[in-house]
C-alpha cells in the first residue's frame, strides 16, 4: 500500500519500521517539529524524522494541520503534500496533532491509529502510565478507525497484554511498540476481512498528559500506591522524595511485607540494610531499591549509601 506516517516518538518509530520492513511504500511522513532537547538544548529531530530521513522519505513538519488555525500556512503546506501522496491509507502513532476532518477523509481507506490501551479504557496521552498507576492487570494495543473524536473511533484489532510486577513504563512501552507495529502490519494485509467494532459505552476513561508535579512521593499514601507510580514514572519524569534538602529520583522499590509502627512519622526511614531503604507510608512500608542525586548515575541502594550514610529516624519530606 501506499502510506502516509503521522508519529512522533519512538513509540512510532518502531511501528514506521516495522511498515516499511513489511514491504509497504512510505510515501509521506508527518512528525511533530524539531523541538529544544539535552544539555545544550539544541534542535533534535523526533525518531520518527531520524528514521525517514535515513531511509530517504520526504518529512513534513506542520505546527497544525487546521487550514483555519493559528498556522494555515503550514497546514496549507501539508494539504499539498497530503494531496499529492495519494496514499491508501494513513496510519498515525502518537503524532501530537489533532486530525481535521479533511485529513481523516483525504486516504481510500481513511486514517488508522494504534493506541496504546484496550479502549475504550485509556482514551487519550499516556495510556501507558495510567494503567501502571492504577494498577491494571492487562493493557494492549488496539487498532482503530480514526474519526473526529479523542480515541473513540471503531476498533479493528484489539490484543491484550499482561502488566507484570516488575513492569515499568519503559520496559512496558518496547512491549507495546513492537505489538503496535505487528498489528498495523497484520491490519493491512487483511483489510476487507477487519470487522469494525464500536467501542462500548461503559469502560470509559482517559490517560491525561504526565505532569512533572506529579512525580513528587506522597508519603501519606500507601505502599502499594507508592511503587505503581513509582514505576508509572519511570522513565518520565521520575518519581522523586527530598532528603536534607536535595531532590532524590527513586527509580525502583517494592512493599514490604511489614508495617511500620502505629506512630511512625510517614516518610521516616524505619531500616537501612545492604540492599534497601526501608520507608513508612499509609499502614505499610516501602523498600526503595535504587535512586539517582541531581547530576548522578541511577544507583543501586548499596552503591549509594557507600556515598551517603543514612540512619532509622531519618525524614524523606515531599518535593515542594
Amino acid at each position: 500500500m501506499r502510506v502516509v506516517f503521522a508519529g512522533t516518538p519512538e513509540f512510532a518509530q518502531v511501528a514506521l519500521a516495522q511498515l516499511q520492513a513489511a514491504g509497504h511504500d512510505i510515501v509521506l511522513v508527518l512528525t511533530q517539529p524539531d523541538r529544544p532537547a539535552g544539555r545544550g538544548m539544541k534542535l533534535q529531530a523526533s525518531p520518527v524524522k531520524q528514521h525517514a530521513v535515513a531511509h530517504g522519505i520526504p518529512v513534513a513538519q506542520p505546527r497544525s494541520l487546521r487550514l483555519d488555525g493559528k498556522f494555515p500556512d503550514d497546514a496549507a503546506t501539508a494539504q499539498q503534500a497530503l494531496q499529492a501522496a495519494q496514499a491508501d491509507v494513513m496510519v498515525v502513532v502518537a503524532y501530537g496533532l489533532i486530525l481535521p476532518q479533511w485529513v481523516l477523509d483525504l486516504p481510500r481507506q481513511g486514517c488508522l491509529n494504534i493506541h496504546a490501551s484496550l479502549l475504550p479504557r485509556w482514551r487519550g496521552a499516556a495510556p501507558i502510565h495510567r494503567a501502571i498507576e492504577a494498577g491494571d492487570a492487562a493493557t494492549g494495543v488496539t487498532i482503530m478507525q480514526m474519526d473526529a473524536g479523542l480515541d473513540t473511533g471503531d476498533m479493528l484489532l484489539v490484543e491484550s497484554l499482561p502488566i507484570a510486577p516488575d513492569d515499568t513504563t519503559g520496559s512496558l512501552h518496547d512491549k507495546l511498540a513492537d505489538m503496535g507495529g505487528r498489528m498495523v502490519v497484520q491490519a493491512l494485509a487483511q483489510p476487507g476481512t477487519l470487522v469494525r467494532t464500536v467501542q462500548p459505552a461503559e469502560g470509559v476513561c482517559y490517560a491525561h498528559k504526565i505532569e512533572k508535579r506529579e512525580a513528587a512521593i506522597d508519603w501519606t499514601h500507601s505502599a502499594d500506591s507508592i511503587v505503581r507510580r513509582i514505576r508509572a514514572f519511570n522513565p518520565f519524569p521520575g518519581a522523586a522524595t527530598t532528603l536534607a534538602g536535595e531532590s532524590l529520583k527513586v527509580w525502583a522499590a517494592s512493599v514490604s511485607d511489614q508495617v511500620p509502627p502505629a506512630d511512625a512519622v510517614l516518610g521516616s526511614i524505619q531500616a537501612v540494610t545492604q540492599d534497601t531503604i526501608a520507608v513508612a507510608a499509609m499502614h505499610s512500608i516501602v523498600n526503595i531499591t535504587q535512586v539517582q542525586r541531581p547530576g548522578g548515575k541511577r544507583l543501586a541502594v548499596a552503591e549509594f549509601l557507600r556515598g551517603c550514610a543514612l540512619q532509622p529516624g531519618t525524614v524523606f519530606d515531599a518535593v515542594a
